[in-house]
């Protein structure tokens, strides 16, 4: 009985640490050994002296989400090369929902986005809106005028993290109650 337990709080989703910039090779090889693994990627435009160029980054760098669902499935996700530990928050597993990974893959698939960026620290000031329209309808956000981009940022819990995007101005509504307060 406790074995079942134990497992049960294993099963999920999971974020894997992994070394810096060896995300992609990580989850290669999970796939290649079977295993659910989701690899957010955005575009990022790298500027040089010479040219600027956009290139496809990790959108949480060091991380990759693995889905578990039997002890063997969470054993062998340690056995792959470059990939350190499991994320955990105070002696437990870090799990991330599968609304959250849905969220995260609307995000950085989603055609009515652009520029997704991650940051740790929370905002500060801008309007508190609601997505109306369009892949993230339902959505709370808070909206940043930056450069005379509308961009919004997305507090994502398990993570304890913000993804921003931009999103056209008209798929936003009234304000709501403060979202990231709460967090």
């Amino acid at each position: 009985m406790k074995n079942l337990k134990i497992m049960e709080r294993k099963q999920g989703w999971h974020v894997l640490y992994v070394k810096y910039r060896h995300e992609s090779k990580v989850y290669k090889e999970l796939m290649e050994k079977k295993l659910e693994a989701f690899l957010p990627m955005a575009t990022s435009i790298r500027k040089w002296s010479d040219r600027t160029k956009k290139i496809q980054v990790p959108l949480f760098p060091s991380y990759v989400f693995v889905n578990i669902r039997s002890n063997k499935d969470f054993h062998d996700v340690l056995t792959v090369d470059s990939g350190c530990s499991y994320l955990s928050f105070g002696g437990e597993y870090g799990r991330v929902s599968q609304n959250e990974i849905s969220q995260i893959r609307l995000l950085v698939e989603g055609k009515d986005f652009s520029d997704v960026q991650i940051t740790t620290t929370l905002p500060k000031i801008g309007d508190r809106l609601k997505i109306e329209h369009g892949e993230l309808s339902g959505l709370e956000c808070e909206v940043f005028r930056i450069d005379n981009q509308h961009r919004i940022s997305v507090r994502l819990s398990s993570l304890r993290q913000n993804i921003s995007a931009i999103v056209p101005l008209s798929y936003l509504s009234n304000q709501t109650e403060n979202v990231f307060a709460q967090a």
